[in-house]
């Protein structure tokens, strides 16, 4: 089989690499392409004229816009890159009758509530970056019949910037950390999302029904004060130069941050569906974050 796999330089584009790599031939492109083949999001022309040169069996979409204070003074190019070009994508997809995989996002919902946010509830997002996303499922959905959309939350890997290296920063740096505590999801780890995705992959490809959107999260829930406080004990009981002591900790709620772009509160997704249609079980967040520090520090 030819995969054809955009965002290869990303976190999860990383990671995919590596777990799609049994399944057949990766073409992986990045931002900048290769050679005639095009990786840009923003070039639409460009993206399905290498969909159509490439000719895959399986297109797996790893790339978007994520910054998301950014996007509220960027509206148009979020909505490119996470709404228009996936929809081109799904068009390609569908006119090659290939697989598409796509990655969205716990900000298509409101973050009320305290419950899991199910794949049927009603979404509502409250910023530019969510509605982007959103749009992105929505077009793509409507284009292309064989896809696997997967929604995530508070995605991390080993390697590229996220929140548990930039505590690790600063907890190095400071004697004192104030951390949002009322903002709820589940740490996800890129590793978990690219094995995910390729055991997914396999069990579309024998049973097509199973085409549709699933939320993807590790197990278990946690705020960004306990997740901080989780990484730098770890990293305080590998011997690493933490200045910041466990007291300093603070927890904080989000009006001590005024950002521009709205963060939801409810981030917890329900991953029944995708756990019982394809036999999977989803371990803790503590497991993934604690092999992830693990890689970072060598152990």
């Amino acid at each position: 089989m030819k995969i054809l796999l955009f965002g290869k330089s990303g976190q999860l584009g990383w990671e995919l690499q590596r777990s799609l790599a049994p399944l057949g031939q990766i073409v992986a492109l990045g931002r900048q392409g290769d050679g005639s083949l095009c990786g840009d999001l923003t070039d639409l022309a460009g993206l399905a004229a290498s969909v159509r040169t490439v000719a895959p069996e399986l297109i797996v979409n790893a790339a978007a816009y994520t910054a998301v204070d950014h996007a509220e003074s960027q509206p148009e190019l979020a909505k490119t890159i996470n709404a228009v070009a996936p929809g081109v994508l799904a068009e390609e997809a569908r006119r090659l009758g290939a697989w598409l995989v796509h990655y969205s996002t716990d900000y298509v919902f409101d973050g009320s509530g305290e419950k899991p946010w199910h794949e049927d509830d009603v979404t509502g997002p409250l910023g530019v970056y969510g509605h982007s996303k959103l749009a992105g499922e929505q077009a793509l959905a409507a284009a292309c019949d064989r896809h696997l959309i997967f929604r995530t939350s508070w995605v991390y890997a080993a390697r590229g910037n996220n929140f548990a290296r930039t505590m690790l920063r600063l907890a190095s740096e400071r004697d004192q950390l104030r951390v949002v505590a009322d903002q709820i999801g589940a740490p996800t780890g890129a590793e978990l999302l690219a094995d995910v995705t390729a055991h997914a992959i396999r069990g579309a490809l024998r049973q097509p029904h199973l085409a549709g959107l699933y939320h993807l999260a590790a197990a278990g829930e946690t705020s960004w004060h306990a997740y901080a406080r989780h990484v730098i004990d770890f990293a305080r009981q590998a011997g690493q130069p933490i200045r910041v002591a466990p007291a300093a900790i603070e927890a904080v709620p989000s009006s001590a941050y005024p950002l521009p772009a709205p963060r939801p509160h409810n981030s917890r997704l329900a991953t029944r569906k995708l756990q019982d249609a394809f036999e999977l079980h989803l371990p803790d967040w503590q497991v993934g974050v604690d092999r992830m520090l693990a890689e970072v520090f060598g152990q």
